[in-house]
């Protein structure tokens, strides 16, 4: 039960610091070199927990395996961190932002698993989908 749990706890507790830390980039820098900063950092750790984390670390090899999608992964990044940080320059709330985005992505994505990865429609998700709808239409009520 603790391997299905944790990875989703670490999603949200990281995903709370990171709109924490997109909302607090100052005003004056530009988003870029922010983000520049930021994938160091990430680098600096993702390559440390690689080789802390793996008794037979073979960077190499790792380097073999790679296909498109971390490239494109690492494209898409820069576009969510880069929309998020000017979404909040722009006057969104941190409160709205993400839910707003996080219930449009979820239609979304009951498409793409349909298309992509041949999962079910559900009546579940149809209603789910109307429930993420009318939460948009409720939310953004003034």
């Amino acid at each position: 039960m603790l391997a299905y749990i944790w990875p989703i706890a670490l999603v949200v507790l990281s995903n709370t610091l990171y709109q924490i830390c997109a909302k607090s980039v100052p005003e004056g820098m530009n988003p870029l070199v922010s983000l520049t900063v930021t994938y160091f950092i990430g680098a600096v750790i993702s390559c440390a927990l690689y080789f802390l984390l793996n008794r037979n670390a073979d960077l190499a090899r790792e380097f073999r395996s790679l296909n498109w999608a971390p490239v494109v992964l690492g494209i898409v990044i820069v576009g969510l961190e880069v929309g998020f940080i000017y979404a909040f320059r722009a006057g969104w709330q941190i409160s709205m932002a993400q839910i707003v985005s996080s219930a449009v992505l979820a239609v979304i994505l009951i498409f793409v698993g349909y298309l992509l990865y041949h999962e079910a429609i559900t009546w579940n998700k149809v209603v789910g989908i109307a429930v993420c709808l009318a939460g948009l239409v409720l939310i953004n009520l003034r």
